[in-house]
């Protein structure tokens, strides 16, 4: 199984400041975007974009799996206390947002589309995916990026902190990303089916008229 974020590897600073500490304790020192598709910074300034192993043997036939936490865990009290202070939250129609998210977001960054990717993004993050579409742009690379399936999409953990929520979310997919450069050669990635790992956090201002759970951070599972 390969952890990385199945386009360019990103290494997303949280969010300056106090966003630094407050998301701390939820994803620990080590955050950003580890898959093919998505820009890493190096040492040097570069990006590094490290493919990952192909899954092998015959097609599978499609599965998924969106288990919510049992009542009685500590992520599954942390989420009873968020759906106490945001009306109508519910852990399940959550992962539906959050896969639905997981889906537009890898492909919008493939495609560029810094429009769709702005409001799903926490400010932060999406200066660093700004950056990175514009350094791709400008070596002239271009990025293909399918996701043939989520395997998998499950709460890992949950956070309060004051009046904000962050909840991380577990994704398991089947992808085929690579990176082709001006002439076309794929200098990145694969064309074969790749399973990736991701752990993403979703924030949220609880009881805020915007519905929207952003994209704060993530790293690889």
């Amino acid at each position: 199984m390969h952890t990385g974020f199945p386009v360019d590897i990103v290494l997303l600073a949280l969010v300056a400041g106090f966003l630094v500490l407050r998301l701390r304790s939820v994803l620990g020192r080590r955050t950003g975007y580890e898959r093919p598709p998505m820009p890493e910074p190096t040492a040097a300034g570069g990006m590094q974009r490290p493919g990952g192993p192909v899954i092998e043997g015959v097609a599978e036939p499609p599965r998924s799996t969106r288990p919510v936490p049992a009542p009685h865990t500590v992520v599954g009290q942390t989420l009873a206390r968020i759906a106490q202070a945001e009306r109508g939250f519910d852990p399940a129609r959550f992962l539906d947002g959050a896969e639905a998210s997981f889906r537009r977001i890898v492909l919008a960054f493939a495609a560029g589309d810094l429009a769709a990717l702005r409001p799903l993004l926490t400010p932060g993050v999406f200066a660093t995916f700004e950056q990175a579409v514009a350094q791709r742009a400008e070596a002239g690379e271009t990025q293909h990026t399918e996701i043939v399936r989520i395997v998998e999409a499950t709460i890992d953990e949950a956070e309060l902190l004051g009046g904000e929520a962050v909840i991380v979310v577990r994704f398991v997919s089947d992808q085929q990303n690579y990176t082709r450069d001006r002439q076309g050669q794929v200098i990145a990635g694969t064309e074969a089916m790749t399973e990736i790992v991701d752990l993403w956090s979703f924030e949220k201002s609880l009881g805020a008229a915007d519905p929207t759970w952003r994209l704060a951070a993530a790293r690889s599972g």
